[in-house]
């Protein structure tokens, strides 16, 4: 055909070149009427091929193409391509139209990301498909069932304003690919009959009637076969049209179907490769493979198949789509000595489970194929052994092997699957292969193995593919399976077994569907009657779980008794962007913890519920709280809206998107990616735990039934998340959208929700309006479910005083011209008439999930909340009686009232004058904050550190506050300077890292932006996006940071409840941030278009009663300054004898009258609890008898609130959610949600011998107490009575109680000392020798500590001799952040006479010098002072052999710098008979090694780790005793401006001695990085 463009088109059309360009008039002032038809109707193939010459950038949205049954001779051209009916297929961006209506979201190249030049086509192919070409390549199919006649659509639409059509004919490849379509009948065919000579016509005709059964498996079974194996199989629908239902061959060795044929056996030599063609069957074929089946299989009939030899190869390559009975994968004959086969050796049994444990391996009858998968079902389990089920492959050949007692014992050609670990060998390669381990499955799970062609060895658990277990695994292999301990009963699956093809049935459904790759609308809004696969609830469910309602309810019957046991999952896998809700109907008071939703792999025919569905440690991802636990495992501490809260009525969902994404929904609203890489063969899971006592599946099949006990007249709770909730209770709401509305609104889910229809082509005349008017204080609020990218513009919101039945609906709201107020934009508009500009909010910057809402107050005042954030007086002098109006204009499609509207707090309501209205200004009182003086690389700070400018590049622009910012204590700027030319602007917020700690100005190694600091945790608004670590928290977050210039001022405070708020212009922007920490700092990153910023906010008052953490700073750090400090925890009472509980995990052996407790075997299933409950004030302590280091993390401890005798105990600590406050590491969980972090030491590197201890003060307060030093407060309100909680998990295999009665450690003769009983004289790093707390040999934390070792390695490395170091390990130490805590370490200390502070090296590791004995001093440890040198690595030796840092050699360890001279600067006149100043040499020491440890002192070096190969820097120093008088105290001489350190001034930082032997050599230092 012709390619050209039919002569008539849009009006604003203008064609030219001989009707092959198009342009469209006006383009700067119209953005439709540009519609373009191709002059013939397309024929089969051609590709109507069309090139942008033109766009332009006023307008969005840009070409759409398609086809259209509609003859353009006779056409009514629409505005737009959408606007075709009558049987017109439109590509639109990325989605694709019929009639209008979507039929495909997500497809293809995005054409409005086209530029001029690229190239769009269209084309029917010859299985009426329609294909969308974008420069080249095809996009695939976009719809199918196509009309024969068809003409070519093109819309120069919105940018696009010029297109030239390039050609109209078939791409180069297709017709080769339509003739193989065309004749794959013919190959199969062909193949057939390549075997024989000829074959008679009706047989011929025979097997082409039956070929269209099974195509696929037929035509690529011969070169499976020919290449030596059948691994192709799930590459055999890749040459031939999909079938659109499950193919029975799939099943063919197990039916009867070879007796159709049985008239063809005896046509000619080979006829049984005839029969096998015609029929699909594999029974003829069974017959031909080994001559073993030559008397006919089941479906012989006359086949009895005497073919000659030289036709079987034919014969073999076609039947090799089926296994044959010899071939099938079984287990060998030969097998482990207390091994029972049975089911045709497919099933294999270990006999006496319960006296026996081992003896039990069985192997594969034949070697495996590459690509061949050998899985086994797990049948029967027993409960006694620890281990369970192992799994690999072996070169040895069954016939030859001695079969040991356990695989592992073998030490060759053997890799295995243990726990989770990979086994070569015997021995570990790999210790945590996977995150399922086979020793926690459960019966029903499949195991599976294959080698792949490559070489690769994978391991599959329950479909799953684990990953390359190894890479080099010999070609011939032989499956092996260990029935070890737990592991009773297996039998091998394959592929045509009726448990797994229901297992897989979703997943091959899906490969072979004609709609692969296609969406399935989330919830379709026109019910189908025909729907076959309606989403219910499986009658599968817990134990104390019912389904009614016909699979749409469950319920708890008995909720009130029990609260768990109610898991229920769908009947069916999701599909793909398919939403399943369920609404709560039923809520009970007595159980903390509420509903969880999420999914699962598991098939529930097949799966044996646990009591709840996080217990599950496989294939499960859950919403439970706020938080998403996969596979048990808390994956997100901080997710979306906490479930906990939910009330009846409210909604949750869960979807898995194309992309693998997992996503949650509460009341509609997303609450954004919560998982990834999600399988698409998933059920839907509802645990109805704790309060949750009845769910319904929410869909548009049916009408919801009414809420249990529903009234409209009694009480309900709201849940939160909006104004409405502070007063806990409400009427339930009554507000609706009205039945009159717009052309293009419609009104569904019983009026609460609103759309517009046609919404690509159609972007205005969607006005709904509120069934009633608002009352005085109430709030109507929405929230915005879809948007569409197409236009510009969006939602309008605002009320209106023209009743609905009245109101004739305009094009816009705005169109009105009385009784009418709308907010657009930021325009805050009167009877269509603009009143204000620049509105708190910008409704047009709005996305999905945003939430707005309309209150008029008691004055007449409307107020609009942006996310439940009241945004101020909009206007005033409104009448009493208005109704809420939406406009669904522009960019917003759909919205839905929340379950939030209804009326307000009475203060709310009568406010008449806001703080948006009039900004204050903060006031700057008592002492002005400072900025700290390390900050980013691009940063110089002004004004004695009041002002920050940003003198290069975009970023690097990262300052902190001078100080650690008070409770309630607000830190805010403003901006002085931006500059246009970059995008993105300030970010502000808290974070937990210690700018002090940080290397001196300027860092470079700081992140260029703030969203990228994670080294610790910071909280931070970017635009109006909360970020925790970089993580998005929170959207639409105020006002957007973006739109902010200069004037406007931005603050950060962190509140008395452990919150964050903004700041903008003195306005309080709400909560940003929950559960910040404690000791933070104020961070902001001069990012973008912020260049310059001043400090206009001051410190709170410095006499101030608040109360403030201990920090470095505090006075009260210095130990010794007191000579006697009473011990605070002695017990006033008769403490209570403690014991554990007989309820305990299963892996759990108690002894010592109940005082011991051990794990006797796994990992996990460690949990104990007393059987006494904690008395207020009394310290339970314990202590840690045996760790095994074979295992990672340790053990974890805490309280619960309720009595534990009847506690089913699940497998670890973490997955008590109900009353329980929790110690793992070092963070707090409460009801397993992170709820503190760096608390205490690390728990995971307490050593053996460490005492735990918990205490619950008076106030409830939780406190943790290691070596009887108090941590301080980890949680608040703890109910009484709780109960000691610990898990022996990991390392911690076994822990005693502490009785009262035993001295604690360092004590004597059961005496209990406090720190403060010590003198001065005594301390040395705050451990005095033989009196206080001081780890023994058996009980260093060293032994633990990694970092630890690591600078023991890079100690070995500097082989240093081993004479010059004391033999006594308790001299070394770790000050790292761990070590120190778990010692209780104070900062700062104070020794010699007179006594002089000084600092703790933390970061820093300690190795004990050894004092020789011409350098000995009397009395030099408790008289003299403590301070510190920082050196090179080069000088170190010559350090050491002289024994002290005075020496004449200029090129040592010295600073060989002369003394200042005399002057203001001096530190004091030369001695008279002194040396001259420059050859004076002296060393430079210093109280901390904040300053000695500076790079200019001790300067880094880098080295290769030799275990972990990894490359770091280290520093050295000494710590030195230093003879009191023998030393000057000076400033600090390097020209740092900021303070080093928080308790020395830097006028006396450092110290300078030239005096021979005033230094004594007492500790070599040493830092990595």
């Amino acid at each position: 055909m012709a390619a050209e463009l039919h002569p008539r088109s849009g009006k604003l059309i203008g064609l030219s070149n001989s009707n092959r360009t198009a342009q469209r008039n006006q383009s700067v002032q119209e953005f439709n009427h540009g519609l373009v038809l191709s002059r013939e109707p397309l024929r089969d193939r051609d590709v109507f091929t069309v090139r942008i010459d033109k766009k332009v950038n006023s307008w969005s949205g840009s070409i759409e193409i398609g086809v259209t049954a509609l003859d353009p001779a006779a056409l009514d051209f629409p505005s737009s391509a959408t606007g075709l009916k009558g049987g017109s297929w439109i590509v639109s961006g990325c989605s694709v139209l019929k009639d209008g209506r979507s039929v495909l979201e997500e497809y293809g190249r995005d054409l409005d990301q086209l530029g001029e030049g690229d190239r769009v086509g269209i084309q029917r192919n010859g299985r009426g498909e329609l294909h969308l070409w974008v420069n080249g390549q095809d996009c695939g199919p976009a719809a199918r069932g196509l009309p024969p006649r068809l003409w070519a659509v093109v819309d120069l639409y919105g940018k696009c304003t010029q297109v030239t059509v390039m050609s109209c004919e078939p791409p180069p490849d297709t017709d080769s690919e339509e003739r193989e379509e065309d004749e794959e009948e013919g190959e199969e065919e062909a193949a057939l009959a390549a075997p024989v000579a000829q074959m008679t016509e009706a047989c011929r005709e025979h097997a082409e009637r039956s070929s269209t059964i099974v195509p696929p498996v037929v035509v690529h079974s011969a070169p499976a076969v020919i290449n030596g194996s059948v691994d192709e199989v799930p590459e055999v629908t890749r040459g031939h049209s999909r079938p659109d239902k499950f193919p029975s061959n799939f099943e063919s060795d197990t039916e009867d179907e070879g007796g159709e044929d049985s008239g063809l056996g005896g046509a000619r030599p080979g006829n049984s490769d005839s029969s096998r063609g015609c029929s699909g069957s594999s029974s003829a074929s069974r017959g031909a493979m080994g001559g073993s089946d030559s008397g006919g299989g089941p479906g012989g009939g006359g086949s009895t198949n005497n073919s000659p030899s030289g036709s079987s190869g034919g014969v073999t390559g076609l039947g090799s789509g089926a296994v044959t009975t010899n071939d099938a994968l079984l287990f060998h004959e030969k097998c482990g000595t207390l091994i029972k086969l049975s089911n045709n050796h497919k099933t294999a049994e270990r006999r006496r489970p319960l006296d026996e444990f081992n003896n039990g391996v069985v192997m594969t009858n034949r070697p495996l194929r590459h690509n061949e998968m050998f899985e086994i079902r797990i049948d029967k389990l027993v409960d006694k052994w620890s281990g369970s089920i192992e799994i690999g492959v072996t070169t040895h050949n069954p016939n030859n092997l001695d079969y040991p007692a356990t695989m592992t014992n073998l030490r060759s050609g053997t890799i295995m699957m243990s726990g989770c670990g990979i086994l070569t060998n015997g021995k570990g390669t790999r210790r945590e292969y996977c995150e399922f381990s086979l020793d926690e499955l459960q019966e029903g799970d499949h195991i599976g193995l294959m080698r792949k062609v490559s070489g690769a060895l994978h391991f599959y658990i329950n479909g799953i593919d684990q990953g390359v277990a190894a890479s080099q695994t010999p070609g011939v292999v032989y499956g092996v399976v260990d029935l070890y301990g737990m592991a009773v009963k297996v039998t091998i699956v394959h592929n045509h077994n009726h448990s797994d093809r229901l297992r897989r049935n979703n997943a091959i459904m899906r490969a072979l569907s004609p709609d692969v790759g296609r969406p399935r609308p989330a919830l379709s809004l026109t019910p189908d009657p025909e729907t076959p696969d309606r989403l219910l609830f499986h009658q599968n469910c817990g134990q104390k779980a019912a389904i009614i309602g016909d699979g749409r309810t469950a319920l708890r019957p008995h909720a009130t008794d029990d609260f768990n046991h109610g898991v229920v999952l769908s009947n069916r896998p999701l599909h793909s962007n398919e939403v399943f809700q369920v609404r709560i109907d039923k809520m009970v008071d007595k159980w903390a913890g509420s509903i969880e939703i999420g999914v699962t792999t598991h098939n529930p025919a097949y799966l044996q519920l646990p009591s709840t569905m996080t217990n599950l440690r496989s294939g499960t991802w859950m919403m439970t709280g706020n938080g998403v636990m996969h596979n048990g495992t808390t994956i997100l501490d901080e997710y979306g809206h906490n479930l906990d809260r939910l009330k009846a009525g409210d909604t949750v969902g869960v979807v898995r998107k194309d992309d693998g994404s997992l996503h949650f929904f509460v009341n509609g609203v997303p609450q954004g990616p919560a998982a990834w890489n999600v399988p698409p063969s998933i059920y839907a899971v509802v645990d109805l735990y704790g309060q949750a006592a009845q769910a319904t599946i929410m869909d548009d099949m049916a009408d919801l039934p009414p809420l249990p006990d529903d009234s409209s007249e009694g009480p309900t709770a709201l849940s939160p998340g909006s104004p409405c909730s502070v007063t806990g209770t409400a009427s339930v709401s009554d507000l609706r959208f009205h039945q009159l509305h717009g052309t293009n609104a419609v009104i569904t889910n019983g009026g609460r929700t609103a759309l517009r229809q046609n919404c690509r082509s159609e972007f205005n005349d969607a006005i709904v309006i509120s069934n009633r008017c608002l009352r005085e204080g109430e709030l109507f609020e929405i929230v915005i479910q879809k948007m569409v990218d197409r236009w510009s513009g969006s939602i309008e919101a605002g009320v209106t005083a023209i009743r609905p039945e009245e109101l004739e609906f305009p094009n816009t709201m705005t169109d009105i011209d009385y009784d009418t107020w709308m907010l657009s934009g930021t325009a805050i508009m009167q009877d269509g008439n603009t009143m204000r500009n620049n509105y708190g909010c910008d409704l047009d910057s709005l996305s999905t999930g945003s939430r707005i809402g309309m209150m008029r107050t008691a004055t007449g005042d409307l107020h609009y909340y942006i996310n439940g954030v009241d945004q101020g007086v909009a206007c005033t002098g409104l009448p009493s009686d208005v109704y809420a109006v939406i406009d669904l204009y522009g960019q917003c499609v759909q919205v839905s009232i929340t379950s939030s509207s209804g009326p307000l707090d009475n203060s709310l309501c009568t406010s008449n004058v806001t703080e948006k209205s009039f900004p204050i200004h903060s006031p700057v009182a008592g002492v002005a904050h400072r900025l700290h003086s390390k900050h980013g690389k691009n940063v110089v700070l002004l004004g004695d550190g009041c002002q920050a400018v940003r003198v290069g590049g975009y970023s690097h622009g990262i300052v902190f506050s001078a100080k650690e910012l008070k409770t309630d204590e607000l830190f805010e700027v403003k901006i002085n300077e931006v500059d246009e030319q970059w995008s993105g602007s300030l970010h502000v917020g808290l974070t937990t890292l210690q700018p002090p700690d940080l290397p001196s100005c300027p860092l470079s190694g700081l992140s260029p932006s703030l969203t990228q600091l994670r080294s610790k945790v910071t909280w931070l608004l970017a635009g109006a996006e909360v970020r925790r670590n970089g993580m998005l928290q929170k959207q639409n977050y105020g006002c957007s940071l973006d739109r902010l210039t200069v004037g406007n001022r931005v603050g950060v405070k962190r509140c008395s409840d452990d919150t964050m708020h903004i700041f903008i212009d003195g306005e309080d922007m709400g909560p940003a941030a929950t559960a910040v920490a404690k000791n933070v700092y104020a961070v902001l990153d001069l990012y973008g278009k912020v260049t310059a910023v001043s400090v206009v906010s001051s410190t709170l008052v410095e006499d101030s009663d608040s109360v403030k953490a201990p920090s470095l700073s505090s006075d009260s750090c210095s130990e010794g300054e007191e000579d006697t400090t009473p011990c605070e925890n002695e017990p006033a009472l008769v403490p209570m004898a403690m014991i554990f509980l007989e309820n305990h995990g299963k892996n759990i052996q108690l002894s010592n009258q109940n005082l011991t407790a051990a794990r006797v075997s796994s990992y996990n299933q460690g949990l104990l609890v007393t059987a006494q409950a904690l008395p207020r004030q009394q310290l339970f302590q314990f202590q840690i008898d045996r760790l095994n280091p074979s295992w990672t993390s340790s053990l974890s401890l805490g309280v619960i609130g309720y009595s534990p005798d009847r506690l089913s105990f699940p497998s670890t600590a973490c997955c008590l959610k109900r009353s329980v406050w929790l110690l793992q590491r070092d963070s707090v969980f409460h009801n397993s949600l992170k709820i503190c972090e760096n608390y205490g030491p690390n728990l995971d590197t307490c050593p053996e011998g460490t005492v735990l201890g918990l205490l619950v003060d008076a106030s409830g307060g939780l406190h943790l107490f290691v070596n009887g030093m108090d941590q301080g407060t980890a949680a608040q309100d703890v109910p009484n009575p709780c109960y000691p909680i610990i898990d022996l998990y990991g390392q911690c295999e076994q822990v005693t109680i502490v009785t009262n009665h035993v001295p604690a450690v360092g004590a004597k003769g059961g005496e209990v000392r406090c720190q403060g009983d010590m003198e001065k004289a005594d301390m040395v790093d705050g451990i005095k020798e033989s009196v206080c707390w001081t780890p023994p040999p058996e009980v260093n934390p060293n032994k633990t500590c990694e970092y630890h070792a690591l600078c023991s390695r890079f100690k070995d490395l500097l082989t240093l001799p081993d004479g010059y170091f004391n033999e006594d390990a308790k001299y070394n130490l770790c000050y790292c952040e761990s070590c120190h805590k778990l010692r209780g370490d104070e900062a700062y200390y104070k020794r010699g006479e007179p006594p002089r502070d000084y600092a703790l090296p933390f970061g820093w590791c300690r190795f004990g010098l050894r004092i020789k004995p011409h350098c000995e001093v009397p009395n030099a440890f408790k008289k003299w002072h403590i301070a510190y040198h920082g050196t090179s690595v080069g000088a170190l030796r010559r350090t050491l052999d002289q024994s002290q840092l005075m020496t004449a050699e200029p090129a040592s360890v010295f600073s060989a710098s002369p003394l200042k001279a005399e002057g203001h600067g001096s530190y004091g006149e030369p001695e008279e008979n002194s040396a001259p100043e420059w050859e004076v040499p002296c060393v430079q020491l210093s109280p901390t090694m904040r300053y000695s440890g500076l790079e200019a002192f001790a300067p880094k070096v880098q080295f290769r780790d030799p275990r972990s190969l990894r490359c770091h820097q280290a520093q050295v120093g000494f710590q030195v005793c230093v003879r009191p008088g023998s030393y000057k105290v000076g400033p600090q001489t390097l020209g740092v401006s900021e303070p080093l350190d928080p308790r020395f001034n830097n006028s006396e930082i450092e110290w300078i001695t030239k005096e021979k032997g005033g230094t004594l050599l007492y500790g070599l230092l040493v830092r990595v990085e």
